[in-house]
């Protein structure tokens, strides 16, 4: 195993002070593993929670500033953070009108944030919680009931906080996530397996010649193994996946997110491969990120997401951003 690591046990703390050097905006608790704005909670202002296991830069760190995330909580690689994270992060980000907690549908996740939610509500912060199901290669898996919450995640985070900056009460940035999370889709390709510090070999085998279609962002089994082939063909597998389950029409947002391992001029690629298949179709891309936002380490691959978007969505998503991973407008 060859990684640019200290060691196994001090991959998330160092990358955590890393972070901190790196952005003075963020306020990084690298002992109890917890982002925040370096300004603090705005009185009258929703708070905005998320979280998840490390491994998946920039998803959730990379996505704490203005107009996005008020608190990122990261667990250990490929590992749910734990309630008493989420609690404190809650609590911190508190102006009085209550937090939002964005929460990827893993079992751990979904558990963990549970439990600090209802604490959180027994010391008075009102909290509602938005789950991210986006992924339609599986539902029902050994990590999930239902479908995994995966690229739509940015979307939320994004649309959200931007709903949340500009004073919009707790039910409202509460519905405007759940509108984005049923309105988006997401399907993703691995050419190849990652390895976890803690593991020290690949999570799964694929030869050359192979890729696995349907993948998770932690190395998940997909819907089917197959043959490796242009990418013209991969992107294709995936759009039709997505337009079966929610039929891509008029402007829509779409996100062409790298693995952790494939070079950005292979994600271009894809990523004309998937305009050329949104016009077949009659639609837009209106709106779009190509990069790396929701990564599994050094997998190399690719998932593609895309949201139907409305005038209201648009606009949100086009508000003002300010993260080490998102930034326009400001």
């Amino acid at each position: 195993m060859k990684k640019l690591i200290n060691g196994v046990e001090s991959v998330v703390p160092d990358a955590l002070r890393g972070l901190a050097a790196a952005h003075p905006g963020l306020r990084v608790d690298v002992e109890n593993q917890i982002v925040f704005r370096a300004s603090g909670p705005r009185p009258g202002k929703v708070g905005l929670v998320s979280g998840g296991g490390s491994g998946h830069e920039p998803l959730h760190a990379g996505f704490v500033g203005y107009g996005m995330l008020d608190a990122a909580c990261p667990g250990e690689v490929f590992t749910s953070p734990v309630p008493d994270q989420m609690i404190e992060a809650t609590s911190a980000v508190n102006g009085g009108a209550g937090v939002l907690h964005i929460v990827k549908n893993y079992t751990g996740d979904v558990l963990n944030f549970q439990m600090a939610a209802e604490l959180s509500a027994e010391e008075g912060v009102e909290v509602a919680s938005v789950l991210v199901d986006d992924d339609v290669a599986v539902r029902d898996s050994l990590y999930t009931a239902g479908r995994r919450g995966t690229g739509a995640t940015v979307f939320v985070e994004k649309i959200a906080g931007a709903a949340a900056e500009n004073g919009a009460p707790l039910a409202e940035v509460a519905r405007v996530a759940g509108e984005v999370n049923a309105r988006s889709r997401s399907f993703g390709v691995a050419l190849s397996a990652c390895t976890t510090p803690a593991a020290g070999k690949p999570t799964f085998a694929l030869s050359e010649a192979e890729v696995e279609l349907g993948i998770g962002i932690h190395g998940e089994p997909g819907r089917t193994r197959s043959t490796m082939r242009p990418a013209g063909e991969l992107v294709r597998l995936a759009m039709d996946a997505i337009h079966e389950d929610l039929p891509v029409t008029g402007d829509t947002l779409v996100m062409l997110n790298g693995m952790g391992g494939t070079p950005l001029i292979e994600l271009y690629v894809a990523f004309a491969d998937v305009a050329a298949y949104l016009a077949e179709k009659g639609a837009t891309v209106a709106r779009s990120l190509v990069g790396n936002y929701v990564t599994s380490l050094e997998m190399q691959g690719f998932s593609v997401t895309v949201c139907r978007l409305t005038d209201e969505l648009t606009r949100l998503w086009d508000a003002p951003v300010e993260t080490p991973a998102l930034r326009w407008g400001r």
